[in-house]
């Protein structure tokens, strides 16, 4: 198996030779930028697997590199920053991060959260083998062996988390899942902030109707089951 490759950009040299020496413990290659700049360049050139991005950079913020990364890379984004109000989280997310994590933060848990990144994308990398592997319901259609959706005939574009969320709820067609299902089984580790994974989740959720329900507002799927969590109506 190839060492899986990681990109870290961040301006604070002390955070990037942190972060390097616990990924090189566990095994990773690391490679380490200051600034956002040869973001693109870098992921053309390299095979990267994951990167942790910094969002205030000189030149060129970790958001105007991610927005711009997202159009053509769909590799796991972890952002680690020191903006840690809700509004800047969600920002990160709905910009295309797959995870967010503040600053101070804890080196082991950051090597954690990279490898359920890199568990996921093997997973969900891996061909299905499952016959029933078509989800119906009414005209929304999820065919799990190629890994797309679509609503009334037409393709739908989704995140790698809001395929993962929309699967998980809709193999499950009834089943109630709390937030800490959702997010461990998502993430593979288990919540270490109820307020940010009921943040982080909420998110995906709301991006998730707005593409597969005609009413967002009024849901016919992805059903909200009050002080508990969701569920996934067919």
């Amino acid at each position: 198996m190839e060492t899986p490759h990681i990109l870290v950009v961040d301006d604070e040299k002390e955070i990037t030779d942190l972060m390097e020496i616990y990924l090189i413990q566990e095994g990773y290659l690391v490679t380490k930028r200051y600034n956002a700049l040869t973001l693109l360049e870098d992921l053309q050139n390299n095979h990267i697997d994951l990167v942790i991005l910094d969002v205030m950079m000189p030149e060129i913020s970790g958001i105007e590199a991610l927005k711009m990364m997202r159009e053509k890379f769909h590799i796991p984004v972890i952002i680690v920053s020191a903006k840690t109000a809700d509004q800047d989280k969600i920002e990160g997310l709905l910009s295309g991060a797959d995870d967010y994590m503040s600053k101070p933060f804890n080196a082991m848990e950051l090597v954690a959260r990279v490898k359920a990144q890199l568990r996921r994308t093997q997973v969900f990398s891996k061909p299905l083998v499952d016959s029933s592997h078509i989800i119906q319901a009414t005209d929304l259609m999820i065919d799990k062996q190629k890994k797309s959706v679509t609503l009334n005939d037409c393709p739908l574009s989704l995140t790698r988390i809001e395929y993962e969320i929309l699967v998980l709820l809709a193999s499950h067609p009834g089943t109630v899942f709390s937030i800490e299902d959702i997010f461990e089984k998502i993430w593979h580790v288990k919540p270490a902030n109820a307020s940010n994974s009921n943040n982080t989740i909420m998110v995906h959720i709301r991006k998730l109707r707005e593409k597969i329900e005609r009413q967002p507002r009024n849901p016919q799927h992805i059903k909200t089951v009050w002080g508990i969590g969701y569920k996934f109506d067919l």
